[in-house]
Order: structure tokens, then sequence, then C-alpha cells
């Protein structure tokens, strides 16, 4: 389901970012959260290029399991 998170969360597993209270979030059926619709702007050091995060949306688009619960 998706839904606002009421409170901060810690890291997102996906893409790193803080999971902040009012970001709009990808709840799974394990209860892992994620962002959800938002994208980051990151720098790679080491390929020296600016990429771009989707976050959960992408991963789903290749993937349909938890990325950290692939058994679920």
């Amino acid at each position: 389901s998706e839904d606002v998170l009421s409170k901060d969360a810690g890291e997102c597993a996906i893409c790193l970012e803080e999971l902040q209270q009012g970001d709009t979030i990808a709840r799974l059926p394990c209860l892992c959260i994620y962002h959800k619709g938002q994208v980051f702007l990151r720098m790679d050091i080491k390929l020296q290029k600016v990429k771009f995060t989707v976050c959960i949306d992408e991963w789903f688009e290749v993937n349909r399991s938890c990325p950290e619960h692939p058994s679920d």
C-alpha cells in the first residue's frame, strides 16, 4: 500500500536517502518501507557522473519481491 510516513524511519535500503516524516512511502506486506514516487539526484564519485535514483518504483520494474526479503 502507499501512504505518508508519520515519523522519521532511518535510511531507505534502496536509495540510501533518509526516510523522513511526510515522505510518500510504499509499505510492503513484509512491513518494509521505501520511498514511493520520488526521484533523487546522486553523484557517483567513482564513475564521476550524476545518477537519478527512483527508489522502489524502479526496483519493481524488474523485481516483484522486497529487496530486503526476496524469499517473501
